[in-house]
């Protein structure tokens, strides 16, 4: 008999798995992201945020226009596609420019102003994994839309700050620059050309080419020998006009009240075209498995005055936000794991045996369910003896014991396992006598 050699696809042959840069979160990880969007909800209400959702696809002109071409994240690292329909779409890059398009969409310019939101999710970008970076990244951001005044700024940093100090953060301090607005802006830009055209020769090809599109961009340069050059760059607050003076002066005080330390960073421009004036990044301490500490910045936002009639709106929105980059917080050795309220340490181990008792264990859970009273199962199990062993190792108080003679009498075996005494108790009593065990 003639065998015929098996061919194997490309297919067949690539190992099953996530995406580069993107990852299945599962278990304790989970959860840890939980507690955290939760805690942070918690805050954000308390300073009078409201949430939003917005779709993980948008229109490509909302990021291309609104984070700007000349950027790495439009130039490089955002997912495109096109339907078949022939729309243009990409995959959300960062959460502010869908949350501008509904404010747009959503008349939300008629409701009082400012509009507070907060909105947490996945973001994507073509970026190089790296630890605490990840090609699918999750956010949460506090944005206050709709007033130009310097009490925003200041709001949405200390709802921020405290955030990250209630998830375990210490040492917090805050990297903050102006870079003005258009009234001021254009003379601070021709100035810093001029100089970055005396240093053509060192720039590197990338940053020659923004030095075409959108030089502001070169200060925030990745480039060792720019990032050089970046240090006798003209800085922008000296080119501020009386009104961003004032802006940045009273957020600046706003910071001295709260106790909240600063450093003035001249190069922070931050990475997206559509900010204004207040620009900023918080840093923390993190030490690493070498026992060296170093500072990492943890989160980051400004003002972005122009975004609105930069992505199709028919006048500008004066808006201020802050973005945490949860992925890091959750890796980091202070994170405190904050456990999620879903999470409930059972009280119960429910123990069956035999089919009669397997048929309505579901209908008993129930009750222990809607009674709020957190347990353990091994549904799939037989053994009195394996479910006992799950018992013990998982350290609860009592269990449930549930066998035919109990199934056919609608009554339980509730047993104390520290005292390894037993009861027997119908099963209408068993939530008064459980209140009475507390």
């Amino acid at each position: 008999m003639k065998q015929t050699k098996k061919t194997t696809t490309k297919t067949e042959k690539k190992e099953l798995a996530s995406p580069k840069g993107m990852r299945d979160i599962m278990n304790d990880e989970y959860y840890a992201f939980q507690g955290f969007f939760e805690k942070a909800q918690e805050v954000a209400v308390y300073y009078g945020f409201k949430p939003l959702q917005t779709p993980i696809l948008e229109s490509e002109e909302i990021f291309s226009r609104g984070v700007g071409e000349g950027t790495d994240i439009v130039d490089k690292e955002m997912y495109t596609l096109k339907t078949k329909g022939g729309d243009h779409l990409a995959m959300r890059p960062e959460l502010t420019g869908g949350q501008m398009r509904a404010y747009i969409e959503h008349g939300m310019h008629t409701l009082p102003q400012p509009v507070l939101l907060y909105k947490f999710g996945p973001s994507f970008r073509h970026d190089n994994p790296q630890k605490g970076r990840y090609r699918e990244f999750r956010q949460f951001d506090l944005d206050a839309l709709g007033s130009p005044k310097s009490i925003m700024d200041a709001l949405v940093i200390k709802a921020g700050m405290s955030i990250l100090e209630d998830a375990g953060a210490k040492n917090l301090s805050i990297d903050i620059n102006s870079i003005g607005d258009k009234e001021c802006r254009n003379g601070y830009l021709k100035e810093l050309t001029n100089y970055y055209k005396k240093n053509i020769s060192v720039l590197s090809a990338i940053d020659r080419e923004r030095l075409k599109t959108n030089p502001l961009r070169i200060l925030d340069s990745k480039d060792p020998k720019t990032q050089e050059i970046n240090q006798g760059a003209p800085d922008s607050v000296s080119f501020l006009c009386s009104s961003c003076k004032k802006h940045f002066k009273e957020v600046l005080e706003y910071l001295e009240e709260m106790d909240i330390p600063y450093n003035l960073n001249k190069n922070l421009v931050r990475g997206l075209s559509y900010y204004t004036r207040t620009v900023f990044e918080v840093v923390t301490e993190e030490t690493n498995e070498g026992g060296e500490t170093r500072s990492v910045s943890v989160a980051g936002g400004g003002r972005y005055d122009y975004l609105a009639k930069t992505i199709g709106g028919k006048k500008d929105v004066p808006a201020v936000g802050f973005s945490i980059g949860v992925d890091r917080i959750i890796e980091a050795s202070w994170y405190k794991k904050l456990a999620p309220r879903i999470m409930k340490k059972p009280k119960i181990c429910f123990i069956q045996l035999g089919v009669e008792a397997k048929l309505k264990s579901l209908n008993v859970i129930d009750i222990l369910r809607k009674a709020h009273i957190p347990i353990t199962q091994s549904l799939s199990r037989d053994s009195l003896g394996s479910q006992l062993a799950i018992a013990e190792k998982l350290s609860v108080p009592c269990a449930i014991i549930f066998g035919v003679k109990e199934a056919i009498e609608n009554s339980v075996i509730v047993r104390n396992m520290e005292t390894r005494s037993q009861e027997t108790v119908k099963i209408e009593n068993l939530l008064e006598y459980l209140k009475e065990l507390k």
